[in-house]
């Protein structure tokens, strides 16, 4: 994983917001064309990436999935070409960041620790004196 790195979340509006979850949740409705497959890839309940979905589907004009009819194999849902363009925008914004990040951190990264191992073997340094 490169660090540093920013968790993004895009707010649209009041109550209007997109972040990892819900992107990652458009991702797996992509990859298995089942709202049910992305829930369980989620640890989530059906009924919490269908609201999920369902809130994202009216904070657009346009709906970010659809409906798949039922065939021989059943029904399903798939990303509309909204949901895929909103998967693309968030996917480089948070790319963008990185650079970011670590363009305005610069002189900050340096005094960074290894995940707090630093910190606590000079406490235990101190403590030990």
């Amino acid at each position: 994983m490169t660090y540093p790195k920013a968790s993004l979340r895009i707010e649209f509006g009041p109550e209007q917001r997109i972040g990892p979850g819900k992107v990652r949740l458009l991702e797996l409705v992509a990859e298995t064309g089942s709202i049910s497959a992305a829930a369980r890839g989620m640890d989530m309940s059906y009924r919490r990436a269908w609201l999920l979905l369902d809130e994202m589907n009216h904070m657009f004009k346009e709906p970010v999935i659809a409906a798949v009819t039922g065939g021989s194999h059943g029904g399903g849902a798939k990303l509309t070409e909204l949901g895929e363009n909103l998967i693309a925008a968030y996917r480089a914004v948070e790319a963008d960041s990185v650079h970011i990040l670590a363009k305005r951190l610069g002189r900050v990264l340096g005094q960074v620790t290894r995940g707090g191992a630093d910190k606590a073997e000079s406490r235990a340094k101190a403590r030990a004196k």
